[in-house]
């Protein structure tokens, strides 16, 4: 980026506003983007960075306020690309065939070859080696690949050029190895005159990528600096939440491995299958590995297992707490309340009938706990940020009676305040004898666990526990097997 002369922005906000009714979504906000530069945003949930990148793209006009654009903004043929953490291809289509929908040029004999061609380019460059057959249907891919697919395409030529590209939790389902390459990717992109919005709750990532950082609360900027002006404490800081650091491995277990933190572990075996995965009462078990190398197969397995009766009973052996929301989670027709309260419906019906007053106290009390950010629980599900819906999938699974809690990769999209409370609350029910099986890809959240079995190609390729848990032995355990 040449300093020597002004730049034009690509992008810039004065004095924007946007409402929803009564609720005030952005606040009057001033954003320059210039060419060559990542700009991290940051914000717990709600804070209204999803609003502000819709204002950006042009899928959202202002109720006042100017967006002055030197770049196309909004339509297929735009030169904004944003890819949402709320993943949007179609799943009855390849890669190819979704690259087509937002490539409005790409017509005539011979169009699947050249999309075919172009999404695999873009794959090759952002994601080396990255094994994806672009004719597959999309739902027949992992969550990881078809993020990789998302973000390929938004990077993607599409008949122009991209100018700036708005990743929205681009690594959330991406391992370390992937994720770097998004990273360096990024990196190279931006020096050569592109720009970046770089959303993340996963602050080391914006530390590497961004240039400058954008701070949101309540819909307004509160701190705007270059990247090198912040440490990590001021950041989350500035965002309005002081989170407690993440437990050290000392703290959860000695070298010895007696416990510390997961006091409630009885060595009563609770939950075991064939392939060696096992977990006792009162324990934390995390699955680790690369992505895609058969955790979230096992999480299933152990799962239907114990849930696949023909009757569901009154109180119900497992729980589970989805990291693909949109698929597995979320049922988007019903509200907030009902959403949440689905996990202990029977248990509190009289005669088939839902006690409506037990119900919404329930979600009160978990809406005050988990800090839901809505004003008004029987607003539909969709009307919340992604974070926000996550914490109502940890409030179902959490507010029910199981004693057993399945999460499949569940913090996706949550912001760094959240996470650590719901850290301490995951370790809370641990020592009161609930047991959690915890699969994860990212390696401060398989920290907290109290033992941990590293995947890779669809065996456990190692267990860990106590002092033993590092993110140097989990990576050694992921590639050991495919050397030996």
């Amino acid at each position: 980026m040449n300093t020597s002369q002004p730049v034009e922005a690509v992008v810039a906000l004065r004095g924007v506003h946007k409402q929803f009714g009564a609720v005030r979504a952005i606040d009057g906000i001033d954003l320059t983007l210039a060419p060559g530069e990542c700009v991290g945003l940051v914000g717990h949930n709600g804070a209204g960075k999803s609003t502000l990148v819709n204002l950006i793209n042009g899928t959202l006009k202002p109720s006042r306020g100017e967006i002055d654009s030197h770049v196309t903004r909004g339509g297929r043929g735009s030169a904004i690309r944003s890819v949402f953490q709320e993943l949007s291809l179609c799943p009855n289509l390849s890669a190819a065939e979704n690259l087509r929908i937002a490539h409005p040029t790409l017509k005539g004999l011979g169009w699947r070859r050249r999309a075919g061609a172009e999404i695999r380019a873009s794959l090759d460059q952002v994601f080396p080696g990255h094994g994806i057959d672009t004719d597959a249907r999309v739902d027949t891919l992992s969550i990881a690949q078809r993020q990789m697919i998302e973000i390929a395409i938004g990077f993607a030529p599409r008949g122009g050029q991209a100018r700036l590209v708005i990743l929205d939790e681009p690594t959330s389902s991406l391992d370390a190895g992937i994720a770097e390459q998004l990273l360096a990717y990024v990196e190279r992109f931006c020096a050569e005159g592109g720009t970046v919005v770089f959303i993340s709750h996963m602050l080391g990532e914006i530390f590497r990528v961004a240039s400058r950082i954008v701070v949101m609360q309540d819909g307004r900027v509160v701190a705007e600096r270059a990247s090198q002006d912040f440490d990590r404490d001021s950041l989350v800081d500035a965002m309005g939440h002081v989170a407690q650091h993440a437990p050290s491995a000392d703290r959860r277990r000695d070298a010895e491995g007696a416990s510390t933190a997961g006091a409630g572990a009885s060595g009563e075996t609770v939950i075991e299958d064939a392939a060696g995965l096992s977990a006792r009462r009162g324990e934390i078990v995390g699955l680790a590995g690369l992505a895609g190398h058969g955790q979230a197969e096992a999480l299933a397995r152990l799962y239907f297992a114990g849930t696949s009766g023909w009757r569901a009973p009154r109180q119900p052996r497992m729980a589970f707490v989805a990291g693909d929301r949109g698929r597995d989670g979320v049922l988007p027709l019903w509200s907030i309340l009902r959403n949440l309260s689905l996990s202990v419906l029977p248990a509190g019906a009289r005669r088939g009938a839902v006690d409506r007053h037990a119900e919404a106290t329930l979600g009160h009390d978990w809406q005050q706990r988990i800090g839901i950010r809505s004003d008004d629980l029987g607003n539909p599900i969709t009307s919340l940020s992604g974070g926000n819906q996550q914490k109502v999938l940890f409030a179902r699974a959490l507010a029910s009676s199981a004693p057993i809690v399945v999460m499949d990769d569940p913090m996706r999209g949550v912001d760094v305040g959240t996470k650590q409370e719901v850290y301490a609350l995951i370790r809370a029910e641990a020592d009161a004898g609930r047991t959690f099986l915890w699969y994860s890809t990212e390696t401060e959240e398989v920290c907290q666990c109290d033992r941990v079995f590293v995947f890779r190609d669809g065996k456990i390729s190692a267990e860990l526990s106590g002092a033993e848990i590092s993110e140097e032995r989990i990576l050694a355990a992921s590639f050991e097997m495919q050397e030996n």
